[in-house]
């Protein structure tokens, strides 16, 4: 009797152990750009069931507003988004940020993922940022590509209304080119790459500049990380080393992205992923509240927003200052982050 009871017990306990060892199910989502390549690669290369998840990915969105749509239908527990984070706040969000996907804790411009494409007979000279004047730009209101015109026009002594912007998807803005429809856009990779190989005469007028820093978070509601704080460090985890795998194999990461971002080609991956790595650094630091702060107040200046929000109550650093302690190999090929600028107990940010 007393072995059938210590089978029995050992029998339940292996049935426990089993249950726990089951990866966690998560439904995430990202953007269809080349620099949101982290959650893919973490799934094919075995970096989500390495760290205990089981991811399930949305198709792609157009852009980070469809992205958070989602999020708030409960049809994704973790998006990665950008700027559009901030007017989901303001229509009573409660988001959180819990890592970056691409950005800089080191520095204070990051933006080389992001370019300025003309078409042949615009006027516009590549490099010469002034004569943007009176042109028609794309952009997409509400996200980085938004910023980024700000910031070249303001680089170039030029403000909003000296040009006409244009409200346009990034997989649009290849085609506004093409039918002249507008003069040039501005937008993040792949699509300047590619708008460069299919519009005919098309140039790059800048790429990058450090005129804005690139924000880029892993966000979720703030009740699903209350609630799944592990889940949240375990999905920074897995998405840090397919960022450090990506910084270390980049022709491989394109070659994955190709298989996840609707109509991009092996040539633009590969060339769209010589700037993405320059970007993936998934810890934060001050330069990232900062970022968040720079990016609502410019917007709120302009008039886009029609007020702003305490950056500190919309930034959980817990989950990935978690994963930097448990995993510093996994961050080991990025430069350290700057005593002034790192993230200590008691931290709150003041502009």
């Amino acid at each position: 009797m007393i072995r059938r009871l210590v089978t029995a017990a050992a029998l339940a306990l292996s049935v426990v152990c089993a249950r726990a060892d089951e990866p966690v199910k998560m439904n995430v989502g990202m953007v269809s750009a080349i620099d949101m390549l982290a959650i893919p690669v973490a799934l094919e290369r075995g970096f989500f069931e390495k760290h205990g998840l089981d991811v399930t990915i949305a198709r792609p969105y157009p852009t980070g507003v469809d992205a958070l749509n989602a999020l708030q239908a409960g049809e994704t527990d973790i998006v990665q988004v950008g700027v559009p984070m901030i007017g989901a706040v303001l229509r009573g969000m409660d988001l959180v940020a819990l890592g970056n996907f691409s950005g800089s804790t080191t520095k204070a411009g990051s933006d080389a993922t992001m370019a300025l494409v003309a078409r042949e007979g615009s006027g516009i000279v590549a490099g010469d940022l002034k004569t943007l004047k009176g042109k028609k730009i794309a952009t997409s209101f509400g996200t980085i590509n938004h910023l980024y015109i700000l910031g070249l026009l303001q680089k170039a002594g030029l403000t909003p209304t000296d040009v006409a912007l244009v409200n346009t998807p990034p997989p649009d803005m290849t085609v506004a080119l093409l039918a002249k429809g507008v003069d040039a856009f501005a937008g993040w990779d792949p699509w300047p790459i590619i708008a460069q190989k299919d519009v005919p005469g098309a140039f790059q007028v800048i790429r990058g500049g450090d005129v804005i820093s690139y924000i880029g978070f892993a966000v979720a509601l703030r009740s699903w990380v209350d609630a799944h704080l592990g889940l949240a460090e375990k999905f920074l985890a897995a998405t840090s080393e397919a960022d450090q795998w990506m910084r270390k194999n980049p022709k491989q990461a394109a070659g994955i992205g190709t298989r996840w971002i609707p109509g991009l080609k092996r040539d633009v991956a590969e060339a769209a992923m010589q700037f993405n790595v320059q970007q993936l650094d998934r810890r934060l630091s001050r330069n990232n509240y900062r970022a968040l702060w720079t990016a609502e107040d410019t917007l709120a200046k302009l008039g886009t927003i029609k007020s702003t929000f305490d950056v500190n109550k919309h930034v959980d650093p817990r989950p990935i200052l978690a994963v930097m302690k448990a995993h510093p190999e996994l961050f080991s090929d990025l430069p350290p982050i700057p005593d002034d600028l790192a993230i200590k107990p008691g931290f709150v940010f003041q502009p």
